[in-house]
């Protein structure tokens, strides 16, 4: 079996979306919220899968928000889609090193 179809077992993508939905993150530029994500994901599932594995798949520019500092200052932080964590290369990497 390729790594790609490793990576994209449901096995694979199960895990990723219950490690997202457990942080509880913040929705991105798409407006989808962790609550939103599993029915997203029900219908989506086939194009997503398939745009990866063509390699085809661009993830979502990242929301830009700012946190204050002790010091006054603000720190800019990025907030990719819960869609986005949920698909390689996010989760690719780490399961490449679980293997390893």
């Amino acid at each position: 079996m390729e790594l790609i179809e490793v990576v994209l077992s449901k096995e694979n993508l199960n895990r990723a979306y219950k490690k997202v939905v457990a942080n509880k993150g913040a929705s991105g530029v798409d407006g989808i919220t962790v609550e939103e994500l599993g029915s997203y994901i029900r219908a989506n599932k086939e194009v997503i899968v398939t745009s990866i594995r063509n390699r085809t798949y661009i993830p979502k520019p990242v929301r830009r928000v700012y946190i204050p500092k002790d010091n006054g200052k603000q720190r800019p932080l990025g907030i990719p889609t819960v869609t986005s964590y949920c698909t390689p290369p996010n989760f690719c990497l780490e399961y490449c090193l679980q293997l390893s």
